[in-house]
């Protein structure tokens, strides 16, 4: 997936050993609190005085996520997903190719429109279809499992 110009990458380099000890230690702090509501203190700009912040569960897994890849060294982007997208785009997010991909729309697998004569897809549309076919592929996977539990 090609990135947008508003993708912004983390510094223009990768972590530093510094950037993976600093993400490291706060990936297990966010994963201690787990049990509880977690809560980021941070300094207010105007007033200079500690505001508490709860995270939502969420925005926990979305912040331990980017914690864990820039831990691991990884270099990250962080790249706005529009409302819209184009059908390289949804490809992109399902690890298809974009002739698979018009093929499930033209299938009607997946809800699409037309703007102008390009094809938009809503992302909410794509994630939904992820999930069902992650489930699908989960379900048969248990079925396997189970079938194989039984010859035993």
């Amino acid at each position: 997936m090609s990135l947008p110009a508003r993708a912004l990458p983390f510094g223009n380099k990768m972590p530093t050993a510094e950037d993976k000890e600093c993400a490291s230690a706060l990936r297990g702090l966010i994963e201690g609190e787990k049990s509880t509501a977690v809560e980021l203190c941070v300094p207010d700009p105007r007033t200079k005085k500690l505001v508490e912040i709860p995270l939502t569960p969420s925005m926990s897994e979305l912040l331990l996520d980017l914690l864990r890849c820039i831990a691991n060294g990884d270099a990250v982007a962080i790249v706005p997903i529009q409302q819209l997208l184009t059908t390289q785009q949804a490809a992109a997010l399902l690890n298809v190719s974009r002739p698979y991909f018009i093929k499930l729309l033209e299938n009607q697998k997946i809800p699409h429109s037309f703007v102008g004569r390009h094809r938009r897809v809503r992302a909410e549309d794509v994630f939904a279809y992820k999930a069902a076919i992650d489930q699908a592929r989960s379900d048969a996977l248990d079925e396997l499992v189970a079938m194989d539990a039984d010859q035993y």
